[in-house]
Formats: structure tokens, C-alpha cells, sequence
């Protein structure tokens, strides 16, 4: 029998079994180790790795004392069982190692820019040019294989849920998600330009329209963002769906399992929320300060505003005097009651742009629980023992408080939740704590333009529909929208879609679109509603993100492929770069830059 030109085995396949065994093995050389004579070489394919070994007395040895990191090599040899003492448990191919006889170079390698063994910090520019490089280092591989089988999964489930994946067109009109459209000039349209999705939101409504029950996509969308840490600039995936004849509930009912279940398969024995609890949106910002809280971190806040009102701490007393929206909140840390500590939460807030952060921190002086610090002192023992008990705090604790109106502080507070909770160790990162966020609001005030806006999906269904924006307060109607959160990330978002024409058109003429203007930018959409639309909703999950909490990954540059860098620039294939005059002359484009 002849053998295969580059292999008889993967690099992750030997094992005792094949001892004895004249086998054949290629891919690139990891490290070179010179024990006293012999050569190890530990040897590295898309599988996994083998030791080889070559001693003097081998006709192999000669190229083996040649061979640098990262070359490719072929090595025909014989399977040899390591002696006890030298097994490799952490190897897949540590009970064996390959005798040399045989070595063949494939492919030299240049010296490195960047090296693949032990992946040292290097710096992010030279990794993202060389990513070819990068891509071979064991850490970002098995990010990278990992999300390909997080994906799969994702598929998997959703087929078993009865939904089917449908396609849907990349070049496609621009729309209004919120964020600036990548735009695409027209060579056959003078003048005209398609643009990118940013989510395939309009056509998923229109195959529900169509009549297809449930569809499912992993959809790349695109949106012309200033990076951000969590966010890819340019191009992202979304597990996206819509089901018809749905409510919330359904949609809700049939996600939590599916999402659950991709993170039990990942987990990596991390317990995973069983029951994702439900908290509508207002609950979690007095609670929380935040619509993606971090439910791993216990602190909850709480309103203390009556031991204050009339109290001798006369800055909370004449904040609650001089303006009816105004409120106390109390951000209770369990083990914080140390002078130093609310100290540097006093420091950190400073830094934050707040003139402080008020606490009263409990001691025990002899048998005695009492509060110190100056807020304490000022309100006197009665009411400061009335909020120790209404946070049920104890000897070693403390609590720190924010006042004015909610509205202005209440993202200030959250941050000062979650400062807490990490700096006192209370948050467990050993989990995946996960939950919905429900009842959105529908509209909110726009302070620059003094009007309302959609506060989130134009294309949502008020709760209580057209009556309701034709009889309710605007900022008091909520929609039938919901968030699903994990360890203080939003991972997705849906809604129950408005349907109805009618409704779709008062929404709209509520934030200052006239009827003309709904019917020109969403035409494809509000025409189809003309002629029978079931009643639908849905939702996205972000790929991305979920395979970065799963695999513990600091940023998403470390879960994708071919990233940009920070300046939406990919380093390895020179884009954006600039378009020849005869592909400009043919697109009827000029440029005109900015002048320096």
C-alpha cells in the first residue's frame, strides 16, 4: 500500500495503539528543543500536536538540526510509547512520540514578525497584519473553531425549534436602524446607491408577510459605527428570527430555551440561569441603574428618600424640598464599612465628574451597632438605624447615596452599583447569569430638539396600540419589546412588530414623520401591510458577543477572523484603500477630500 504524499495521521490522532507503527505526518514546526544531541521537534496541524524526535544516527537529522519555528515539514518516522515519566497529559499524542527517519521541507518560513509559541502580549497593529500568524497561535485557533461549533449549535437548535433559515440580499436600500448605512454607488444608476444592512429587519417582517412561519438567519449586518470595545467597526452577525401569530410570551418562551441551551452546550460547567426572570425596564434602572444589568453582582439599590425628607443632612433634606422628581437612592455594600474604602468610591466618583458620593459605613463600638461617618453624624442614630434595617445591613457594612432627579443620575448610580460590586469582590465571574428586560419605553424626549423620539425600534407595537397613542401620556406608553441580558451585555433584542398600517403611521407622525415620508422610506413594508399581514415579532441575538462571553474572550477582535483595528482599517488587506480613476469614471463618482 503507497502512502498519502503529505499524511497517514493528523497531528492530534497517535496514541499507544499505533506504537510500532512507521506513520507520516505533516504540518508546521512549533518549537525546536536540543536535549544534549537529540532534537526534539514539537509538531503542529489544525488537530493538535506530536512530538519528534531525532537522534544523531538518523538520516533525518541533518534537516531536523536545519528547521526554524513555523516551517512546514513532513516527517515519516516510527511510534515509539514515552516512558512513564515523560508523558504528556495535557497532549492528546502525550502516551507517544515520533521517531524521525525521515524529513521533508515543504515550506520555509522567514524570521517571524510575530511569535506562535507561548503567544507573548505583542502589539495589536503587528498581530492584526500578520493575522495569518496570529490565527496559528492555540488561543485565538480554538476561539475561532469554537465559534464555528457555537454557531453550528445555534442552527441546530433553531432548526429543532421549527424555524428555517432563509437568506436575505446584502445590496438593499438604506434604512433607518439608527446608525450611519455603508453606501454602495450604482454603475447602471447614475447617481444612486444601494446600501448594506444594517439588519434585515424590513425583509424578515416581509417573509412573515409573505407567509413562511418562522424564519431564522446567522445575518452579517453592517453599520458605519466609531468603534467600540464591543463592538466590531463595520460588519457583525446576529442569530436574527421572526415568528407569525405570535405574542411576547411565545417569542420569549421559545428563545429562552434555545439561547439557554447554546449556553449549557459552552459553558464549560459554568452554571447557567434556569429561569431567566423577567424585569421590566423601569424595575431594572431603580434597581440596577442600568437595562443590562450584571445580575452576578447581589447589590441592589434602594430608595431611602423618607429618612431624609426634614433630616438634618440639610444637602439631601433641601434637594427633596426644592423639587417634587427629586429622590435619595441607596446603593447598599455588603462588607464596604471601612473608612478607606468609601473613601476611594468618594475619589472615584470625584472622578466621574460628581462632587462625591455620600456613606454611612456600621461598626460595632462594644456591643453597640452604630453608623459613622459625617452623613450619620448629621441625621442622628434614629433614622440612620431605620435605613441599616431597611437595606438589612450588619456590623462591617455600608451604603452609599446619590440624590437629585433619577432621570440625571441614575446612569451614575448604576456605574457606582457595579464599582462596588467588583471592587468588594462580591461579583461571582464564575457563571452566566442571564435575563429579560421587558416593557421598554416606547418614546422618549428628545432635550436637544425638544420633541419625542422612538426610544428604541420605530417598528415595534405600542402596548395597547393605536389607543393608546391616541389617549395615553407618549412617554408613559410602553412597548412590546424586551432585551435578553447576560453578565451585564445585551445579547439580544426584539419585539412584537406593529402590523397595522394605521398604527405604524400615528407612531410615526407622534416623532414628526408625515404620512408621505413613512410611505417613501418604508414602502416596501407599509405597502405590504395594505394586504393582509399576520401578526409577527422577533428578535436578534449577537453572535459575537454571546461567543466572546462563552469563550472569555476580553474584546471581539479576539473571536473573529479578520478584524479591523480600532480606526476600521484591516491591516492585512489594505482596505479601505482607493478606487482607481477608471472604476471612479465608470461609478460617474468624484471625491472630494477634505482640505488639510
Amino acid at each position: 500500500m503507497t502512502m498519502h504524499r503529505y499524511r497517514s495521521h493528523t497531528c492530534a490522532q497517535l496514541t499507544k495503539a499505533e506504537t510500532g507503527k512507521t506513520v507520516r505526518l505533516s504540518g508546521w514546526v512549533h518549537r525546536v528543543r536540543d536535549h544534549g544531541g537529540l532534537l526534539f521537534i514539537d509538531l503542529r496541524d489544525h488537530y493538535g500536536m506530536t512530538q519528534i524526535v531525532a537522534d544523531p544516527d538518523s538520516p533525518a537529522f541533518k534537516t531536523a538540526e536545519m528547521v526554524r519555528g513555523e516551517w512546514v515539514i513532513r516527517v515519516d518516522g516510527e511510534v515509539k510509547a514515552r516512558t512513564p515519566e515523560a508523558i504528556n497529559p495535557n497532549l492528546s499524542t502525550g502516551e507517544i512520540e515520533v521517531f524521525a527517519r525521515a524529513i521533508e521541507v515543504l515550506s520555509a518560513a522567514k524570521e517571524l514578525p510575530l511569535p506562535v509559541f507561548g503567544e507573548p502580549d505583542y502589539p495589536e497593529d503587528i498581530r492584526l497584519k500578520y493575522r495569518f500568524l496570529d490565527l496559528r497561535r492555540e488561543t485565538l485557533h480554538k476561539n475561532i473553531v469554537a465559534r464555528t461549533k457555537i454557531i453550528a449549535e445555534m442552527r441546530r437548535r433553531m432548526e429543532g425549534a421549527g424555524f428555517t433559515e432563509f437568506s436575505t440580499p446584502i445590496l438593499t436600500a438604506s434604512s433607518p436602524e439608527g446608525a450611519r448605512d455603508f453606501l454602495v454607488p450604482s454603475r447602471l444608476h447614475a447617481g444612486k446607491f444601494y446600501a448594506l444592512p444594517q439588519a434585515p429587519q424590513q425583509y424578515k417582517q416581509l417573509i412573515m408577510v409573505s407567509g413562511f412561519d418562522r424564519y431564522f438567519q446567522i445575518a452579517p449586518c453592517f453599520r458605519d459605527e466609531d468603534p467600540r470595545a464591543d463592538r466590531l467597526p463595520g460588519e457583525f452577525y446576529q442569530l436574527d428570527l421572526e415568528m407569525s401569530f405570535v405574542e411576547q410570551e411565545d417569542v420569549l418562551g421559545t428563545m429562552e430555551p434555545v439561547l439557554r441551551s447554546v449556553f449549557e452546550a459552552f459553558a464549560e460547567g459554568k452554571p447557567v440561569t434556569r429561569e431567566f426572570p423577567r424585569i421590566p425596564y423601569d424595575t431594572a434602572m431603580r434597581k440596577y441603574g442600568s437595562d443590562k444589568p450584571d445580575l452576578r453582582n447581589p447589590i441592589e439599590m434602594q430608595a431611602v428618600s423618607d429618612h431624609f425628607r426634614g433630616s438634618g443632612f440639610k444637602v439631601f433634606a433641601n434637594i427633596l424640598a426644592g423639587d417634587a422628581k427629586a429622590e435619595i437612592w441607596a446603593i447598599p455594600a455588603k462588607t464596604g464599612g471601612s473608612r478607606a474604602f468609601c473613601d476611594r468610591m468618594n475619589s472615584w466618583a470625584q472622578g466621574e465628574g460628581q462632587p462625591g458620593l455620600g456613606y454611612i459605613f456600621w461598626r460595632k463600638e462594644g456591643d453597640k451597632l452604630e453608623g459613622a461617618g459625617p452623613i450619620a453624624k448629621n441625621i442622628g442614630e434614629e433614622r440612620t438605624e431605620a435605613i441599616r434595617t431597611q437595606l438589612g445591613l450588619e456590623d462591617g457594612d455600608a451604603a452609599f447615596f446619590v440624590a437629585g432627579d433619577p432621570k440625571k443620575f441614575v446612569s451614575f448610580a448604576g456605574a457606582a452599583r457595579t464599582r462596588a460590586g467588583e471592587e468588594l469582590n462580591l461579583v461571582d465571574r464564575d457563571r452566566f447569569e442571564l435575563c429579560w428586560i421587558v416593557d421598554f419605553p416606547f418614546f422618549e424626549w428628545n432635550e436637544d430638539e425638544k420633541k419625542i423620539d422612538f426610544a428604541h425600534n420605530p417598528f415595534s407595537m405600542p402596548q395597547g396600540g393605536i389607543e393608546a397613542l391616541n389617549t395615553q401620556e407618549p412617554l408613559s406608553i410602553k412597548a412590546f419589546q424586551y432585551d435578553m441580558v447576560c453578565n451585564g451585555f445585551e445579547i439580544a433584542s426584539g419585539g412584537i412588530r406593529n402590523h397595522l398600517p394605521e398604527t405604524m403611521v400615528k407612531a410615526f407622525e407622534m416623532v414628526g414623520f408625515s404620512r408621505e415620508t413613512v410611505e417613501e422610506r418604508f414602502g416596501g413594508l407599509y405597502r405590504a401591510f395594505q394586504y393582509g399581514a399576520p401578526p409577527h415579532g422577533g428578535m436578534a441575538a449577537g453572535v459575537d458577543r454571546i461567543v466572546m462571553l462563552l469563550v472569555g474572550a476580553k474584546n471581539l477582535r479576539e473571536i473573529t477572523m479578520f478584524p479591523m483595528n480600532q480606526q476600521a482599517y484591516d491591516l492585512l488587506m489594505n482596505a479601505p484603500s482607493d478606487a482607481t480613476p477608471i472604476q471612479l469614471r465608470e461609478l460617474h463618482l468624484r471625491t472630494a477630500l477634505p482640505q488639510k
